[in-house]
């Protein structure tokens, strides 16, 4: 059917979907380390002093992490990289407990991702994706 020097059309690529869940993983990130910086904001104006200068840097650096780290979630070692984050986040609450509510805030979002990252996992091994029918 096809001709000298023509081939056969080449099928699309099957999508990945854990390319799907790094992106969520990097947004995730990213919108962490905005809540982050804004506990450090509300934090420092309604009381005062609470923090001091070593409180106010560890908190800062964690958000400059999360957001260099939303930029590593395409590695193998990024998710990993994410949840050594969250136990930073965890251990800032020693600081001030607000800084550890949202640590568990997120902690709980990270554990929903993780289970829904198992999830298809399992429907990926099994077969049963959409895009792996047909």
């Amino acid at each position: 059917m096809w001709g000298a020097g023509v081939s056969a059309p080449v099928p699309p690529p099957a999508t990945d979907p854990m390319k799907g869940f790094r992106g969520i993983a990097a947004g995730v990130l990213v919108l962490e380390a905005i809540v982050v910086l804004l506990a450090l904001l509300v934090v420092g104006k309604f009381t005062q002093g609470s923090l001091g200068p070593v409180g106010i840097t560890c908190v800062a650096v964690l958000a400059v992490l999360m957001i260099l780290g939303s930029g590593v979630q395409r590695r193998p070692w990024g998710l990993g990289f994410a949840l050594v984050l969250q136990a930073g986040l965890l251990a800032c609450g020693f600081f001030h407990v607000s800084l550890l509510v949202v640590g568990v805030i997120f902690v709980v979002v990270w554990g929903t991702l993780l289970w829904m990252r198992q999830d298809v996992a399992g429907r990926m091994a099994r077969g049963e994706l959409p895009s792996q029918q047909g």
